[in-house]
């Protein structure tokens, strides 16, 4: 034991201490980021369109991710044999910081925070926040090579405009599309009476969008989906919770049933670390207050760490 510092440190338990990101520590001077990944707080919400609270989303995942802090040791996974998270170092930047009811500076304060993370050489994690935080995170790649983009979701999020309304928590898709250094986009979990109508599925698949619902991802199988998806280009992954059943994640202002449980997306990220570069990722639309169980905030931090883990372990493999 004594060569993972239990002996002489302390043992640290999930519920001592300040809930930063899997305990990581917390760097607040953001000129001086020195690690592998670094989170994000992003924590807006006024792009929601029916019910709030996601706000509250960095906090409680960053609490939830507690649980899973595995101290010194890092995540030893039986089926994959391998340690996951071992020497990945991980800071946790705090949030960006949010003016009420100004949408336009509060996303530019958070494309801040994700491009000192780019340009300090990490991975950057962005923990939402309503969808639109999406818009301000794209931009921030703006002069970065090109990419491709995941969406993880119930809803397609492709709405260009409505009554002047162009980066609410409908448009981040379609503002991502727009840029010249988004290559393609692939979108799964989308199902249901959507957000979005049927000129904008046009839309997207005219600009090279790939649709599937979470029944044609099962059909499909987790290969035959991954193989749809360009292989060894570089991604960003953009996961909204209420991709899941709300069976599993009844925290989320516009939940969708028929969604996702754990393991097909696991698997889908897995798959990714593998056979892509990942760039970025961001989590969003947790708001905690819907589930008293807090289930959908420990789903969303129990994702973001063995997503991290298998990226990384993918580098060194």
């Amino acid at each position: 034991m004594s060569d993972h510092g239990y002996a002489s440190g302390r043992l640290n338990l999930p519920f001592v201490g300040i809930s930063t990101f899997g305990k990581a520590p917390y760097q607040g001077d953001w000129d001086a980021i020195d690690a592998d990944v670094a989170i994000l707080g992003a924590p807006f919400d006024f792009g929601t369109q029916w019910r709030p609270g996601a706000r509250f989303g960095p906090r409680a995942v960053r609490e939830a991710s507690t649980l899973f802090s595995f101290g010194h040791a890092g995540a030893y996974d039986h089926e994959d044999d391998a340690t996951y998270l071992e020497g990945v170092r991980i800071v946790d930047i705090g949030d960006a910081d949010i003016i009420h009811t100004k949408t336009d500076e509060s996303h530019a304060n958070i494309a801040l925070g994700v491009r000192k993370i780019l340009d300090a050489g990490a991975l950057p994690v962005t923990i939402g926040g309503d969808h639109s935080i999406n818009i301000p995170c794209i931009n921030a790649f703006a002069g970065e090579e090109p990419f491709h983009v995941v969406q993880i979701d119930a809803h397609l999020d492709f709405v260009d405009e409505r009554h002047g309304v162009t980066a609410g928590h409908g448009n981040p898709m379609r503002r991502a599309i727009e840029k010249d250094y988004v290559s393609g986009m692939t979108q799964l979990g989308i199902r249901n009476v959507s957000s979005t109508a049927k000129e904008g599925y046009q839309d997207a698949r005219a600009r090279g969008s790939d649709i599937l619902s979470v029944r044609q991802v099962r059909k499909l199988g987790t290969e035959a989906v991954l193989d749809r998806i360009p292989k060894g280009e570089r991604v960003y992954v953009t996961i909204d919770i209420d991709a899941f059943c709300p069976s599993i994640a009844a925290g989320t202002g516009t939940p969708s049933h028929g969604g996702f449980l754990y393991y097909d997306v696991l698997e889908i990220l897995q798959g990714l670390a593998h056979r892509n570069e990942v760039v970025g990722i961001d989590l969003v639309e947790v708001a905690p207050a819907y589930d008293p169980t807090e289930s959908t905030q420990i789903l969303a931090a129990q994702l973001l760490l063995n997503f991290i883990g298998f990226i990384f372990h993918a580098k060194h493999a």
